[in-house]
């Protein structure tokens, strides 16, 4: 069976926003709020989870990831925006 991949958007303190995949969620939010996660979030401690979007594979992950941190940050929040209300 084929593990479902999560591309995810943390706001972080400062109104900070950090993007990051995943196969568990839940589990790499702990991390991050607990120092474990990555060196941005140990500096910007996360506030809450924004954004979650399902992706087959690793691949199509990591290639959401890429074009979401190409994005501005007012981009960003949009699709967090547009995520919220559908």
């Amino acid at each position: 069976m084929q593990k479902v991949w999560y591309l995810y958007i943390l706001e972080c303190e400062g109104g900070r926003l950090y993007t990051g995949i995943t196969v568990d969620v839940e589990a790499r939010f702990k991390a991050h709020m607990s120092g474990r996660g990555a060196k941005f979030t140990r500096s910007y401690p996360p506030q809450r989870i924004a954004f979650v979007e399902n992706h087959a594979d690793r691949s199509s992950a990591s290639r959401a990831e890429y074009a979401i941190k190409k994005l501005s940050p007012e981009a960003k929040r949009k699709l967090i925006v547009d995520q919220q209300e559908s």
